[in-house]
C-alpha cells in the first residue's frame, strides 16, 4: 500500500497525510474539530492557506508547526510554542521530530502574486519510505524541476499558480510514480482541471484525482 492511500484533500490545496504521523498542509474550510494533526505544515500567508479558524480545528496542544521564515511571528502571535515551530528557508533540509522534511522554493516566474523574494515554501516530506512533495502555490521553477519524489502534489488551477498543462508538464519532468492535482475547483481554476492535467501526464504516472468535484 502506498501512503498515496493514506492523503485526503478537504478542498483546494487543503491537504491530510496520514503515515506514521498525520501531516496536515495548509488546511482550509475544515469546520469541525479533529484534533489529530502531528505537523502542521503552512505554505504561505494567504487566506485560503493561512486559516486561523481551520488551524484550530486541527491542532492540539503538541501539534509541531512547520513554516516558511517569514512566518514565524505570526504562529508566535498564535502562542504557539518556541519547541514545537520549525521556521525554514528555501533548499533547507531538516530532521523535526524525525521527520525528514525539505523546503522547496514556491514562488511565480512572471505572475505577481507569489515573487521569489517572499521565501514561500514547499515541502517534501517522507513518509512510509516514500518522498511526498507538496508543492504549494508555484509555477514551474527550476527549483520544482530539480525535485526528485515518488508522490507530487501539484498545483493547476492557473491564475495563482500553474494552470493544468503546465503542472502536467512538470509532472513529466520530475516524473513521480503518482501525480495528484490540486488548487482548483473552489478559490482557483474549474473544476475539470484535474481532468485535464490527468489527460496530459505521461503514461507511466499514475494520476490519482481528490478534489471532489
Amino acid at each position: 500500500m502506498s501512503i498515496a492511500d493514506k492523503i485526503t484533500i478537504n478542498t483546494h490545496s487543503s491537504i491530510r497525510i496520514e503515515g506514521e504521523r498525520v501531516c496536515y498542509f495548509d488546511p482550509y474550510g475544515i469546520e469541525e474539530y479533529k484534533g489529530d494533526a502531528d505537523f502542521v505544515f503552512l505554505t504561505h500567508d494567504h487566506y485560503d492557506h493561512f486559516d486561523e479558524a481551520s488551524l484550530k480545528n486541527v491542532i492540539n496542544p503538541h501539534t509541531i508547526f512547520v513554516v516558511p521564515n517569514p512566518l514565524r511571528d505570526k504562529l508566535l502571535d498564535m502562542n504557539v510554542p518556541w519547541g514545537q515551530l520549525e521556521a525554514m528557508l528555501p533548499d533547507e533540509k531538516i530532521e523535526v521530530d524525525g521527520l525528514p522534511v525539505e523546503a522547496v522554493s514556491a514562488y511565480n516566474t512572471l505572475k505577481p502574486f507569489h515573487p521569489k523574494f517572499s521565501r514561500w515554501l514547499g515541502y517534501i516530506v517522507t513518509l512510509g519510505g516514500e518522498r511526498i512533495y507538496v508543492a504549494g502555490d508555484t509555477d514551474i521553477t527550476e527549483e520544482a524541476k530539480g525535485v526528485s519524489c515518488d508522490i507530487a502534489l501539484l498545483p493547476c488551477g492557473g491564475m495563482y499558480t500553474m494552470d493544468a498543462a503546465q503542472a502536467a508538464e512538470l509532472a513529466n519532468t520530475i516524473k513521480p510514480k503518482i501525480a495528484i492535482p490540486t488548487h482548483y475547483g473552489t478559490v482557483a481554476g474549474k473544476p475539470e482541471d484535474g481532468e485535464t492535467f490527468k489527460s496530459l501526464v505521461n503514461k507511466g504516472i499514475e494520476v490519482r484525482i481528490l478534489v471532489e468535484k
